[in-house]
């Protein structure tokens, strides 16, 4: 039972905002849960919780309005490098270095606030979740079966 809980996890912190599936995945792992299964939860998790944030993107950025209502705030350094990511590449770019800074939520929707439509956005977002998360599974892996730490299960 302890087992499924695991995979349980795997699947809500890989849904969390800021855990993201290509942090969440290499963990699971490590900790000795099967791989296959781990990265479709991870993948499953993580892609449900961006696309909601792509067709909820209205009422989010409604929210944030009211949020910020009297108060004028500088763009923070996240923003502006997110922003000068979209200047230089474009949705691509930003949607595929994007996570790796500010998490893929948030990546998400600055892409559509700096102008990508919620199809192209959706399509580039789930590529680079996709991309992001199996790279570092593999390279975990790999990096386990190199350093002979197969034998090690946390969830046993």
């Amino acid at each position: 039972m302890d087992l499924v809980w695991g995979y349980i996890l795997v699947f809500l912190l890989a849904a969390a905002p800021f855990f993201e599936a290509y942090g969440v995945i290499p963990l699971a792992i490590i900790a000795g849960l099967t791989p296959v299964p781990v990265i479709i939860l991870g993948l499953l998790g993580n892609i449900a919780t961006v696309l909601l944030v792509i067709v909820f993107i209205n009422k989010i950025k409604e929210w944030r309005q009211k949020k910020k209502e009297g108060k004028e705030k500088q763009e923070s350094k996240r923003g502006l490098r997110a922003r000068n990511l979209w200047r230089k590449y474009g949705l691509p770019g930003l949607a595929i270095i994007g996570p790796l800074l500010v998490g893929s939520h948030l990546t998400a929707i600055m892409c559509l606030t700096f102008g990508g439509s919620k199809k192209n956005t959706a399509y580039w977002m789930v590529g680079s979740i996709v991309l992001w998360s199996l790279t570092f599974a593999i390279l975990v892996h790999f990096g386990i079966d190199l350093l002979g730490h197969e034998e090690r299960n946390f969830f046993e």
